[in-house]
């Protein structure tokens, strides 16, 4: 008699939370930068805890937060979000596009 071998259903990994990709692209450009929190947090106009929280996904903080601590590390906020939304797309690869936008055709919401 033959084995019977457990079915598994292949699931698809889910897409990373934006906030997860937001706060490590965030803390991988200051750790580039060799800032430090307290430092970019002062610059941001936050709290130290606060930002700590944006870079561990922790908070999902408002467009005037994202644009703080952009402006902050000197960052442009397009090329930050277009590298987000780059990771998002590749399932949350490690490779974050900070700075980079991408190439070829894209497809916009309007």
């Amino acid at each position: 008699m033959a084995d019977i071998l457990p079915f598994q259903q292949k699931r698809p990994e889910p897409a990373p939370l934006w906030r997860d990709v937001l706060g490590r692209s965030l803390r991988a450009a200051r750790e580039e930068q060799g800032g430090r929190l307290v430092d970019v947090a002062e610059r941001a106009g936050i709290s130290p805890q606060y930002l700590s929280e944006i870079e561990r996904g922790r908070k999902e903080p408002s467009s005037e937060m994202i644009a703080a601590v952009t402006g902050a590390l000197g960052l442009d906020l397009a090329d930050l979000l277009f590298g987000i939304a780059g990771t998002i797309s590749r399932g949350g690869s490690t490779g974050l596009a900070v700075g980079r936008r991408p190439r070829g055709p894209v497809l916009m919401a309007a």
